[in-house]
Parts: C-alpha cells; sequence; structure tokens
C-alpha cells in the first residue's frame, strides 16, 4: 500500500474506486489535467467489491471516453472488457418447477406502444465482467495522472455545518485487537482534506448516509433495496454454445411468486453468457420480502434446479459467486439539500449508486453510474472558483440528462410493486407516471411469521459460497458487525421470527452462541449490508473494517 500522507491534502477526493468513481477522476484529470484527483479504495483491488449483472449500454463509454481516448474501442482491452454484444433477448416467465415461457413479444409489443416496460429490452448492450471493466477504467484513470490508492477504508465525513461544505473523510484505524486496544502496528486513520468530495461508495455507502444525516439531506420515499446472490458457472462447450454466447435471459415468477397459492416477492432470475464457457446466473430479490425464514441462496438453488435453467448449467462447476444490495427506490429516494434541491451539498457530489440511480425498468444502473460520475466532474471542472456550487452545478447537469429522463419514466415503478404486490403490481406499473406515489414500508419493517413455500430440504452451503468470493480480512480486528440492542435479539426477534439474521446472510456471519445472536464470523462478510437494511428490529449496524478487507471478486 502506498503511503497516504502525501494525499492528506488533495483538489479532489472521490471515494469509492468503482464506475462512478473512476469516470469522474478520468473525466476531471481530462477536463483539467493540473488538478490533484485522488480516489480511495477500500477493496484489496479494483473491481475486488464490484458485482453486478451486468448489462451496459455502451453509450456510457462513448461519453466518458469518446474525447479522452479516440478510437477507444480497438484497444485490446475494450475489445476483452465488451467481448459479449448482446444479440438476443430472452424475458423468460417459470411456472412451477418445469414450465416456462419466452414472453419478449410482451417487451417488444410495449416498446412499440411507448410503455415504460419496454425499457427492458437488451438487445445492443454488452453483458460484462463488472470487475474487469472496473479494473479497465482504473487503468485509464491511473495514465491521466489521478492517484488510484486501494486498501483505504474511509468512516466518516468532516462536515462543517457552518459553511455547508465538507472538508474531508475520516479513514479507519488500523492496528487494532478485537477488544479495540492499540497493537504494535496501530496506525491512526489519517483525515484526508479536499476542496471537492465525490462519494461513489456503491449501494448503501456508509459516508454517504453520514453525510445524509449530517447536512439534513432527504428523501421524498424511503430507499428500497434488492438483494442480489451471483454465481459464475463452468460449463462445457456444448451447454455455452446450446446457451448461445451474447444472449441474455431475465427470468420471472418461479421460485418467487406465483399465483395465488405460491410467495410473492419482487424480483426474478438471470443468466447472462459470460467468458468462453462461462455463464453467469443469480437471483434478484426486493428485500421487502415477508418471509422470516427466507435465504435468497435457498432461492438461487431453486432457480438453478429449474428444468428450463438447469440444461445449461448441469454439471457446472462454480468458480466465483458472491452477493450485494441494489437501491431500487428510483427518483423519490434520491438524497437531496432540502433547500437548494441538490444531489449532495456544497462542494460535495454524491454519484453512481450512492444516489440511487438505478433505473429498474431497465434492470440495469451501471451506465448510468459511468454518466453520473462525467457529470460530477464537468461540475468540478466549472467550480473551481466557487466549490461550494459543485453539487448544485452537478445536479442541474444530471437534472438535464439521460439519467433523469429515465429515473423520471420509472418513479412509480418499484412502490408499485410493493404496494400491490408482484401479480398485480407488475402489469399495473405499465401505465407507469399515471400512477400516484405510493407510500411503502421500509424493507425492515414487512417481515411476518409467514414461512416461504419452496424452501430447500438441505441447508445452503454458505461456507463454499463465501470460499469462492475469496473473501478474508484481518481476523484480529473488531468486528465491523455492531448489534446495537442484544436484548431485542432475545426478547423480540427470537420469539417472533426465529432469528431471521442467521438465515438471510449469504456469508453466514451471525450464529447463535449460549442463545445469544452474535455477528460470530465478521471475517466472512461480503460488503452486502443486507443485514443491516433486513433486520426486522433495525437492530444491526455495518460499519467499515480496515482496508484490503472483504471479497476479491476477479470475474463477477
Amino acid at each position: 500500500m502506498k503511503d497516504i500522507d502525501k494525499y492528506n491534502k488533495t483538489d479532489v477526493l472521490i471515494v469509492g474506486g468503482g464506475p462512478a468513481g473512476l469516470a469522474a477522476a478520468i473525466r476531471l484529470k481530462y477536463e483539467k489535467p493540473e488538478l490533484e484527483v485522488c480516489v480511495i479504495e477500500k477493496g484489496q483491488e479494483l473491481g475486488n467489491h464490484n458485482l453486478s449483472g451486468a448489462v451496459l449500454e455502451v453509450m456510457a463509454l462513448h461519453q466518458l471516453l469518446d474525447d479522452v481516448r479516440p478510437g477507444w474501442m480497438e484497444s485490446n482491452k475494450a475489445k476483452e472488457v465488451l467481448a459479449n454484444k448482446i444479440e438476443k433477448d430472452s424475458i423468460t416467465f417459470l411456472l412451477g418447477k418445469s414450465l416456462s415461457f419466452n414472453i419478449f413479444f410482451m417487451i417488444k409489443i410495449a416498446n412499440m406502444l411507448g410503455l415504460s416496460l419496454g425499457q427492458m429490452m437488451h438487445i445492443d448492450d454488452y453483458s460484462v465482467s463488472i470487475s474487469r471493466l472496473t479494473r479497465w477504467l482504473g487503468e485509464i484513470a491511473s495514465e491521466l495522472g489521478a492517484e488510484v490508492l486501494k486498501g483505504f477504508a474511509a468512516e466518516d465525513v468532516i462536515f462543517n455545518d457552518v459553511k455547508g461544505v465538507v472538508t474531508g473523510v475520516k479513514l479507519i484505524d488500523q492496528g487494532l485487537d478485537k477488544e479495540g486496544n492499540k497493537q504494535p502496528n496501530y496506525l491512526a486513520g489519517e483525515i484526508v482534506k479536499a476542496d471537492f468530495v465525490v462519494l461513489a461508495e456503491g449501494c448503501d455507502g456508509l459516508l454517504t448516509e453520514n453525510l445524509v444525516g449530517k447536512a439534513g439531506l432527504e428523501r421524498k420515499s424511503d430507499q428500497l433495496y434488492s438483494v442480489s446472490v451471483k454465481e459464475l458457472i463452468k460449463v462445457n462447450p456444448d451447454q455455452y454454445e446450446k446457451f448461445t454466447p451474447g444472449r441474455v435471459v431475465h427470468a420471472m415468477g418461479y421460485p418467487l411468486w406465483r399465483p395465488v397459492i405460491g410467495p410473492a416477492m419482487f424480483g426474478g432470475g438471470i443468466i447472462y453468457a459470460g467468458m468462453k464457457d462461462h455463464l453467469s446466473v443469480g437471483i434478484i430479490v426486493g428485500a421487502d420480502w415477508k418471509y422470516h425464514d427466507f435465504n435468497p441462496q435457498d432461492a438461487l438453488v431453486r432457480f438453478k434446479e429449474h428444468r428450463f435453467v438447469e440444461q445449461y448449467i448441469k454439471g457446472g462447476t462454480v468458480v466465483e459467486a458472491g452477493a450485494k444490495m441494489i437501491p431500487e427506490g428510483g427518483y423519490y429516494a434520491i438524497p437531496r439539500d432540502p433547500v437548494s434541491g441538490s444531489i449532495g451539498i456544497g462542494n460535495c457530489i454524491i454519484a453512481g449508486d450512492s444516489a440511487g440511480f438505478v433505473n429498474m425498468l431497465k434492470i440495469k444502473g451501471l451506465h448510468n453510474a459511468i454518466i453520473s460520475g462525467t457529470k460530477a466532474a464537468k461540475a468540478i471542472a466549472s467550480s473551481i472558483s466557487e466549490p461550494n456550487e459543485a453539487a448544485k452545478q452537478y445536479t442541474k447537469l444530471i437534472d438535464n440528462s439521460s439519467v433523469d429522463k429515465e429515473m423520471m419514466s420509472g418513479r412509480n415503478y418499484r412502490q408499485t410493486i410493493a404496494k400491490l404486490g408482484p401479480l398485480f403490481g407488475l402489469p399495473i406499473s405499465v401505465l407507469g407516471n399515471l400512477l400516484p406515489k405510493f407510500k411503502v414500508e421500509k424493507d425492515y419493517e414487512v417481515m411476518t411469521k409467514a414461512k416461504y413455500r419452496f424452501k430447500c430440504k438441505h441447508r445452503f452451503d454458505k461456507d463454499t459460497f463465501t470460499a469462492v468470493a475469496a473473501t478474508e480480512h484481518r481476523e484480529d480486528q473488531p468486528s465491523h458487525l455492531i448489534i446495537i440492542d442484544k436484548n431485542i435479539c432475545v426478547e423480540k426477534c427470537a420469539a417472533k421470527f426465529e432469528r431471521p439474521c442467521i438465515t438471510f446472510c449469504p456469508a453466514g456471519v451471525y450464529e447463535t452462541i449460549s442463545d445469544e445472536v452474535k455477528a460470530a464470523n465478521p471475517s466472512n462478510c461480503l460488503h452486502c449490508k443486507t443485514c443491516q437494511r433486513k433486520c426486522p428490529f433495525d437492530n444491526i449496524r455495518w460499519t467499515v473494517p480496515e482496508g484490503g478487507g472483504g471479497p476479491r471478486y476477479q470475474r463477477m
């Protein structure tokens, strides 16, 4: 790791080395090469903490790179990252354990009629490894002169509430033992100061949420989330060719919802062609599920067992796996300054998934993340003499971009389904913006005693799942997962919901020890933050561990 000392003051500090943060760094070094731009990333390497579907609308890269790297699409790296152009798109309804129907024609009709559901088409997009995309963008940023520091985790924003600006961020202390005592290698977390700060931490960003509280930013609707679990499966060449390279499948129905007698959860399955002889298979589930014994990994198993899916992956080997949350509350869940309406405040900009720029009508957010990073750079470049205007300038650029248009088009989509359920909410959602803004409960408030009907007979092998995610943390450090009130776990949660965190945590972090729920295995954590948003009593907090910890995705 490089020494952070010389970067304790920089012109622009970008928190998060994902697509949004790196897009901001690239564009800034192009627009204003004289600016010192520093990106801090908590992962050991770029791409280690990036997981997504991922379907990319390449126009976002054109907006970012056409000026910066003319002819970039002809480079070997671009051809590697964009190797799978989507030529065949399937929207499949799974009925029961064996029946399937391609309903893509309905999406085509919706598109021709100008209905909101028509946005679900993916032809001519690219299915990509977001880990590889991130590493490539990081190389470009570094070549342009941005300093990209890996393995540095920030725990807080330094906010001056008098001036309404962020003066810097506080890095986490390192070298503490489990009890918080200083070890011989103790290193106090630096405060890194900056004239401009971009928060691009991804979904449910720790610093972003701290800023929301400190600066009084507001959302018109609570953020909603989905939980995504994904596996990269090596299959035999015949299966890969049978699936068809250049194809994506988005599935709905079984095992997440079923008319009348089945469960009722928002979400569905995905199958994408990856690198040669590899398929990405995953399940995305709205975190507003009501079943106390539900685990998204069980749904993934059921999805993989369906006859339609099994034909492509039977006998395959899972070579990488992971989990993450997706922000899907849409337009009304974007945090804004209540006075100016800016997405951020003063000199501090919120970009990408941290802002919530995911369009669930498209089941995409990657292109919006890159565009928002580009807009953040342009806003900063135009605000050099007036740093406190950066967030306002950024918001103007976003409001006049395709990002705002998309977010507005789907502004009632997710809330409609949350209110009415997928069976009725999905077809009614085609009315789009004619619908009212439904007020819905927070994800953690909806849990009931109901049980998931398609629960697997055998316990999901979370140890193997965690192993192929290659997650690790320094064992002898304070736990970054905090149970606020242990009495709630014993007196309320155990009796009513049978300790659901033990079930839904994808990494098996939580266990019952001497009748007490504990974050017994924090070193297994995948940084998905599901526990923080799904504990039915809002009793768990995710705090950042030492830099370099967490999953180490390579091809996700």
